[in-house]
């Protein structure tokens, strides 16, 4: 059985804690709740073998001990007591037991070929369970089997657990459950993961080198300023030369010095302007605004739009091929994406197919849906919606690719014209100055020569 460690809020605002085995993390949830506790954060630490006779524990008491005294602050001084050091160690290194990216996938891997091979649902949990060797993972992963046990969907129980599946994901699996398609949106899900992990590694491998360049520069640039120049104008003002420094080194170097005496000015300027960021885009009209930003986005517009459109299309020949309606499917398919932009046109698109108007309109209103897209539904509603979505999956599949290799080939050079321009700076503030003393010109005008 699992073991978790909690804290929780009384009702008087006591901060209580306790390590306690419980069937799952739902379960210690609603006991908490029931004894009158809030839960600030629950975490796995640790499995026992069913298979073994279970000993009575001595570093703790008993669940309804626990409970019983739960709302007094001897609770959380007697268990911190009662702790070992060896113990202490060891729920560390559980606690920081992560659950990455790879975890995600190998089990999506897994599920999806155990459903191929007709693996009923408890089957292949169970069968994924023995198999995985993250404990945190593993409980999470327990959870899901409880639910599905009891009767419950397997989304019911990812979405509790939505820091470790992605929305998008979960959504994925609650439209195959719905739709009873559930294998072809685990392969789905996976291809999500893998598209996901296969743009990342692209986007870090031409922005993570650039980046460390710029940063480079910027600190070779401000090191230079604060040390090299002022230098070079104590041997200049020392031999009393008439030369001076370039104007654009003297502006720069003027203006880092008043960043430094007055830096509190744009610290406060800067942070204001992000709350005031963060406070409009948490507003209905800001969030609206900033996902059509998303859309709209130099560059990365056209392609988020294109993941998402797809995603929907996806979604619904699912739902269309297992005999939903179209009303149907845009309902349980409009949980795969997340824009508020894309809902509203889904939206708009449920109550035209309820007053008897065309669903695509929406998407073609909106000038962010290509014109082939909307073409092939509107003929895909003419002969066989389904077969011409299936088409038009493949369409995007494709458009997706090369919008992608467009992106990888601007973003370099996008990339490189703002190294470029920070470098051109950093020539004319600090190395101009340096090969003049270096050339030595400035002695002639010393002496008078």
């Amino acid at each position: 059985m699992p073991t978790f460690v909690y804290r929780a809020v009384t009702k008087t605002g006591l901060i209580v804690k306790n390590r306690v085995e419980e069937p799952s993390k739902q379960a210690l949830l609603k006991k908490l709740k029931h004894n009158d506790l809030t839960p600030i954060d629950v975490i796995q630490t640790a499995y026992r073998n069913t298979g073994v006779r279970k000993q009575k524990r001595k570093n703790t008491a008993p669940n309804s001990e626990v409970m019983k005294y739960a709302n007094t602050a001897q609770v959380v001084n007697r268990q911190i007591k009662k702790l070992s050091t060896i113990e202490r160690i060891n729920l560390y290194l559980t606690k920081t037991e992560k659950i990455t990216q790879k975890d995600i996938k190998v089990f999506t891997q897994n599920f999806y070929l155990l459903k191929k091979a007709n693996f009923n649902n408890i089957h292949a949990l169970n069968t994924i369970i023995e198999s995985t060797e993250n404990m945190t993972f593993r409980g999470v992963l327990e959870d899901i089997l409880e639910g599905v046990e009891s009767g419950e969907n397997m989304y019911t129980t990812m979405e509790y657990y939505s820091n470790i599946f992605p929305y998008i994901y979960t959504n994925m699996i609650k439209v195959g459950e719905l739709s009873g398609s559930l294998t072809n949106s685990l392969e789905q899900a996976l291809a999500y993961l893998e598209d996901t992990e296969r743009i990342n590694l692209k986007l870090k491998s031409i922005l993570i080198p650039n980046l460390i360049q710029f940063v480079l520069l910027i600190v070779m640039l401000l090191v230079g300023t604060l040390y090299a120049i002022p230098a070079i104008q104590g041997v200049f003002e020392e031999l009393g030369t008439k030369d001076t420094l370039p104007a654009i080194t003297l502006w720069f170097q003027d203006f880092i010095n008043m960043l430094i005496a007055y830096w509190y000015i744009p610290t406060g300027i800067i942070a204001v302007v992000a709350i005031i960021i963060i406070y409009y885009v948490n507003t209905p009209k800001g969030k609206y605004s900033f996902h059509y930003f998303k859309y709209t986005m130099p560059v990365f517009g056209k392609l988020i739009y294109a993941l998402d459109f797809s995603r929907l299309m996806k979604a619904m020949h699912l739902n269309l091929e297992n005999g939903m309606r179209i009303q149907e499917a845009l309902d349980v398919s409009k949980n795969v994406v997340k824009n508020y932009i894309m809902l509203s046109m889904v939206e708009n698109a449920i109550n035209n197919t309820l007053i008897g108007t065309s669903w695509i309109e929406p998407f073609e209103k909106s000038n962010l849906s290509s014109s082939m897209t909307t073409e092939m539904l509107k003929i895909g509603m003419q002969t066989d919606l389904p077969e011409m979505m299936k088409k038009l999956i493949e369409y995007m599949d494709i458009e997706i690719n090369n919008q992608l290799e467009r992106i990888m080939k601007v973003l370099p050079q996008i990339v490189y014209v703002i190294v470029g321009i920070v470098l051109i700076f950093f020539v004319l503030v600090v190395l101009v100055p340096c090969v003049q003393v270096y050339m030595g010109n400035f002695l002639f005008s010393a002496y008078d020569v």
